[in-house]
């Protein structure tokens, strides 16, 4: 808003190398009461641009952006990251033949392991089911907060 009030500003008086303005500063700086004369000037073009200066980025902006919806922080995240977390380690305790799958994953190339993944949950559903249920909650934080 300081760059559109500056530019009005200028379009209004000149520019500050203008010719014109820089004889009328002149004559008017060449005394006290010419000074005062130019300080009023000055004071009025500033206000008059700080005035109408915003009117039009105000018409054209919509206003702020609307406010991201409420539980959608960073604490938030890390919350339910954490409540997934630990609901996928307590599956993997209970489900050992599930923990030791997922284990032997381990150190293998990530093109292979998302193939080895997708054969696996094709041939367990219920598995692939439970997980996506516990996965539910930062699913629904994603979808909400984006």
């Amino acid at each position: 808003m300081r760059a559109t009030a500056a530019a009005w500003l200028w379009e209004a008086i000149g520019s500050p190398s203008d010719p014109l303005t820089k004889e009328l500063s002149m004559l008017f700086l060449g005394c006290a009461s010419s000074r005062v004369v130019a300080g009023g000037l000055g004071a009025g073009a500033i206000s008059a641009a700080m005035l109408f200066g915003g009117i039009g980025p105000a018409w054209a902006d919509p206003g702020d952006p609307m406010p991201p919806p409420p539980n959608c922080t960073a604490a938030d995240l890390a919350g339910v990251s954490a409540g997934v977390a630990a609901a996928t380690s307590a599956y993997l305790f209970t489900h050992p033949d599930v923990n030791d799958y997922f284990t032997s994953l381990k150190g293998q190339p990530r093109e292979d392991i998302r193939d080895q993944l997708q054969q696996y949950m094709d041939a367990n559903p219920a598995v692939h089911a439970d997980l996506q249920g516990i996965r539910q909650p930062l699913t629904d934080f994603r979808n909400r907060c984006q």
